[in-house]
């Protein structure tokens, strides 16, 4: 009964990418065991995302995932579950219309195309329900061109003048811009942050609602809900560092 009782008090929310599972990879059968077995028992339980459901539901091994989580938020919580079901959805198409997503896209590849980077793959552009995501090195590059890439970013800050020439061009119409993961910028109406899935969850009577997430500085992806007044928020280094603050904050 104590378990039950803390548990509907307290719901902890996770970013997936570099929080529950290393950049682009599977979660482990120790998270999994962790996640579902410790700390289900001890707390209600959420995913917030910034990518697609199919690409969630890959790192997190299968589309069962939205059943595993009290709550399932994907892109943002643009698309929204609870307890398996769907409740909500949103779209950046419908409220931008394509006339202005292509002015967007088009900058944004002739953008991309000047760029020198170690090297360039495919799908630069990535067109979800809630969000545009763009991408200088292309997300089909390997998983060692990703470290590469990343590495390269880090000391170049090509995402970060990326995202300031986005700003400056689209800023005046209501789009943000995060940089997202390792290799990419999430483009979004402004609002449409990670902070949109606590409308699904603030009036559910928790006492506290912890986030997870690994990019919580200004200009991430978890900044936001990381900053809200709704929230407690947790960096973490990765998985293992995910881990281990949820035993101190649940006590395990």
């Amino acid at each position: 009964m104590a378990a039950r009782t803390t548990r509907a008090k307290t719901l902890l929310l996770f970013d997936v990418d570099g929080t529950l599972t290393a950049p682009r990879l599977q979660v482990t059968e120790e998270m999994e065991q962790f996640l579902y077995s410790s700390v289900k028992t001890n707390a209600t339980v959420g995913v917030v995302g910034g990518s697609d459901i199919k690409k969630i539901a890959e790192q997190m091994k299968g589309m069962d995932v939205v059943n595993k989580f009290d709550y399932f938020f994907s892109e943002n919580g643009l698309v929204a579950y609870k307890e398996g079901q769907q409740i909500a959805e949103q779209s950046i198409l419908k409220k931008f219309g394509d006339k202005v997503l292509q002015k967007l896209i088009n900058f944004s590849l002739k953008y991309m195309s000047e760029l020198e980077l170690p090297a360039k793959r495919g799908t630069f552009v990535e067109f979800r329900t809630g969000l545009i995501n763009l991408c200088p090195v292309g997300r089909s590059c390997s998983y060692e061109e990703r470290l590469e890439f990343a590495k390269f970013d880090t000391e170049n800050n090509v995402r970060l003048k990326f995202k300031e020439a986005l700003e400056k061009e689209f800023g005046v119409l209501g789009l943000q811009f995060a940089m997202g993961g390792q290799i990419s910028i999430d483009v979004f109406p402004k609002g449409w942050d990670k902070t949109y899935c606590l409308q699904f969850v603030e009036n559910d009577g928790y006492e506290e609602i912890h986030f997870f997430g690994d990019k919580t500085t200004k200009g991430g992806n978890d900044y936001e809900i990381f900053e809200d007044a709704r929230t407690i928020g947790h960096t973490v280094t990765g998985p293992e560092d995910t881990m281990k603050q949820i035993k101190e904050v649940l006590g395990l």
